[in-house]
């Protein structure tokens, strides 16, 4: 390896920053990225990046209003596999839904308002997009506390 490589390895970590990772799991991570610009921009506190249990993982959990905000990012480069919003799917809301109720009954307590969104990146060569939709599903935490 190249001492250039060295040093930008070692500049990253001491920015706290992880390395991007390499191949498609380094195409999610440059949409995570461009996501999060995107929702601080639009007012949203970022509290956690990748939250992770056994059970499911979210992309990011924010703040917008005093609303607990639990966001899955979706990415395409083209069309082919249908749109990005199509690919949050029963199985990966309900994925969603455990992680998010790990993450109230660790950090938050069960009484927070919450919602889930997506964020949905359209990148082709031409021109990229990105959008937002708040209150994409429903989980049976949402319903819970709405109540």
């Amino acid at each position: 390896m190249m001492p250039l490589t060295w040093v930008s390895r070692i500049a990253s970590r001491l920015s706290r920053r992880p390395p991007r990772p390499r191949g498609s799991r380094g195409t999610g991570y440059d949409f995570e990225r461009v996501a999060e610009e995107f929702l601080t921009g639009t007012g949203y506190r970022i509290l956690e990046r990748n939250f992770r249990t056994h059970t499911g993982e979210i992309d990011f959990i924010g703040e917008e209003k005093g609303t607990l905000c639990f966001i899955e990012v979706k990415g395409r480069g083209s069309d082919l596999f249908g749109s990005p919003a199509e690919a949050v799917t029963p199985e990966k809301q309900r994925r969603i839904f455990r992680a998010a109720e790990a993450y109230m009954l660790r950090r938050r307590g069960a009484r927070a308002r919450c919602r889930f969104d997506v964020v949905t990146i359209e990148d082709s060569e031409n021109e990229s997009s990105v959008s937002l939709i708040r209150d994409a599903f429903q989980g049976p935490i949402a319903r819970r506390i709405r109540r």
